[in-house]
């Protein structure tokens, strides 16, 4: 786990004036009021909790660029495609990913109030954003919050070059008796694609070992990986690292479970189905899916219990013997809750090339919105 750095110098927007930008951007783009707001809520909990290369970072790339090009549709037409009363399979009809992802959830954390225990799938999806996000839905809950997805194919099998599966998070979220929850969202790369788009946007390189090229040596050029790959010549290393020294093979194998659950269980696409990219070099849809699962722990030995066991196994590795050097240790979602904190009052930080995309997409909609926390002109 990274070390903490709140240090920060970017301009910072209030919440509140983000959140209704990109809510007003979003409708003006098609999606419903009310989805725009689940959507826009979504992107800027990316950013509370430090995660900026889903932020932000990515409203007009992965999301605005791609309505546009119609790789993505405004209205989700959602599709029950079959439930009981513990499981949900629906087809998202290539509508943001988001929108039926908090359907999803909000049906599965009923039914999990009900029985204990619901899971959900969901297929022809696009990206749904940070999967902690779906995942401390249920946590908010006193549920336990689990969850998937697919993507682009980015990632190579061990001893592999190849691009074949998604970086592929597996997401948990435990509730605690402290004041945030135990979450561990994370891709099943060593580095996320998003993180790459970061580094290239803020002119750095993709630090060594975390890309492979077709011939087997790496890459450190941020915007010469993100076009190898597209073009098939390089590949993400899973967790642990390229071959078997550092048991990259178990990341290789998480992500394998990941591309199943996510095509398996809702009958979907996977991996080289999920480029964005037609046999005629267009764009198409990217036919994604993701799954879900609420558990309450109601149904084993209560909610209390499981909060103040969780709560004292994370105080108990935060105390534990620290590496010389580091004042302390950190357990999965306290980082997250500390970026929040610092940043509740301060606002969004935005950086130089989101500031440029804002005002293009504002300027584009007439929007009525100033920005003079903005360092550049458009």
């Amino acid at each position: 786990m990274a070390r903490l750095n709140l240090e920060d110098n970017r301009p910072h927007v209030a919440w509140d004036k983000m959140n209704s930008f990109m809510t007003d951007v979003f409708e003006g783009y098609g999606v419903p009021r009310d989805e725009a707001a689940i959507c826009a809520d979504v992107l800027l909990e990316a950013d509370r909790r430090g995660i900026e290369s889903h932020g932000c970072n990515r409203f007009k790339p992965i999301y605005i660029d791609r309505i546009e090009k119609g790789t993505l549709l405004p209205k989700t037409e959602i599709e029950i495609l079959k439930e009981t009363p513990t499981t949900v399979v629906m087809d998202a009809h290539d509508g943001m990913g988001m929108v039926a992802s908090h359907r999803m959830m909000e049906m599965l954390i009923e039914k999990a109030r009900t029985y204990g225990m619901a899971g959900g799938a969901i297929r022809n999806s696009t990206h749904y954003g940070i999967a902690g996000y779906w995942a401390t839905m249920a946590s908010k809950e006193g549920m336990i919050g689990i969850t998937g997805t697919n993507a682009r194919p980015s990632i190579a099998p061990t001893f592999g070059v190849e691009n074949m599966m998604g970086t592929n998070p597996l997401t948990f979220a435990l509730p605690t008796d402290e004041e945030y929850p135990f979450c561990i969202d994370c891709a099943t790369s060593i580095v996320q694609r998003g993180k790459i788009e970061y580094y290239a946007r803020e002119g750095e390189e993709t630090p060594a070992g975390m890309v492979i090229r077709n011939d087997g040596s790496t890459m450190t050029d941020s915007e010469q990986i993100l076009q190898a790959l597209v073009d098939g010549s390089a590949a993400l290393a899973p967790l642990g690292g390229i071959g078997d020294t550092m048991a990259g093979y178990k990341g290789y194998g998480y992500a394998a479970v990941v591309e199943i659950l996510s095509a398996a269980l809702a009958g979907g696409q996977y991996m080289k189905a999920l480029t964005g990219v037609g046999p005629d070099g267009k764009p198409q849809m990217y036919h994604l899916g993701h799954f879900f699962f609420v558990v309450d722990p109601d149904a084993f030995m209560g909610r209390e219990e499981f909060r103040k066991i969780a709560g004292q196994i994370s105080r108990e590795l935060r105390a534990s013997k620290k590496a010389p050097g580091e004042d302390r240790i950190y357990t999965p979602g306290e980082m997250a809750y500390y970026i929040w904190k610092d940043r509740e009052k301060k606002g969004v930080p935005v950086g130089e090339t989101v500031q440029r995309e804002i005002l293009e997409i504002r300027d584009k909609l007439g929007l009525d919105y100033e920005f003079p926390e903005f360092t550049v002109e458009k």
